[in-house]
């Protein structure tokens, strides 16, 4: 096959060998072509531009500009433009921001070779890819969970274990507005108090420590 018939791909991960094993899989296949590699959010969305490629195979864990926000970034300028997450995150709360930003598949690392280029030719297809474990971890995701950007600041520090006194400093609030904001988190994780919020948080990719 020419390399104009050939399903062209961006391969996102900021780890070198990842990359290069995730390259070598689909230049392996016989309708497909690697265009570009990146190793961070930032490079991504300049190298889309310069190549163009059909699908993006996108890590969400990235140093600075994270892979939510490559994704939109670029489907803010192209609609159309395909994501396939490559990532070990594996909460409901990852699947869920990486599908609302435009991913149309997600893949679990560690799934096989045969899911990779499937999940390609899907995406390319117009089609989405979710295979049962990540549709069941979506599935599970609490209705009505979503928080506010200033909620997800204050589980943010609750996670770092700080006070209700410290995340008020920090945040130039008072501490009644960080109880009513914990009182909000508590009732939208559906758990009983801040250890168990903490526990959900980091289970469901809320939050991530690095």
């Amino acid at each position: 096959m020419s390399a104009e018939g050939k399903i062209r791909v961006m391969v996102v991960d900021d780890h070198p060998v990842t990359r290069m094993g995730v390259t070598a899989m689909i230049d392996a296949q016989r309708d497909m072509l690697v265009v570009a590699q990146a190793g961070t959010g930032q490079e991504a969305t300049e190298l889309f531009w310069q190549h163009k490629p059909h699908v993006t195979l996108m890590d969400l864990r990235l140093p600075g500009m994270s892979g939510v926000e490559a994704i939109r970034a670029i489907r803010s300028r192209d609609p159309h433009a395909r994501f396939v997450v490559l990532t070990t995150y594996e909460g409901d709360e990852d699947i869920h921001q990486a599908l609302a930003a435009g991913a149309q598949g997600y893949l679990l690392k560690g799934m096989s070779h045969g899911d990779l280029v499937d999940a390609v030719r899907k995406v390319h297809a117009g089609m989405r890819f979710l295979p049962p474990p990540v549709v069941q971890s979506l599935a599970a995701r609490t209705p009505n969970s979503d928080l506010s950007g200033r909620e997800r600041e204050v589980l943010t520090l609750l996670v770092r274990g700080r006070s209700n006194k410290e995340i008020a400093g920090l945040l130039g609030i008072t501490e009644a507005t960080v109880k009513c904001h914990v009182s909000v988190i508590l009732s939208r994780l559906g758990v009983e108090d801040r250890t168990q919020a903490v526990v959900t948080a980091l289970q469901r990719g809320i939050v991530h420590i690095d």
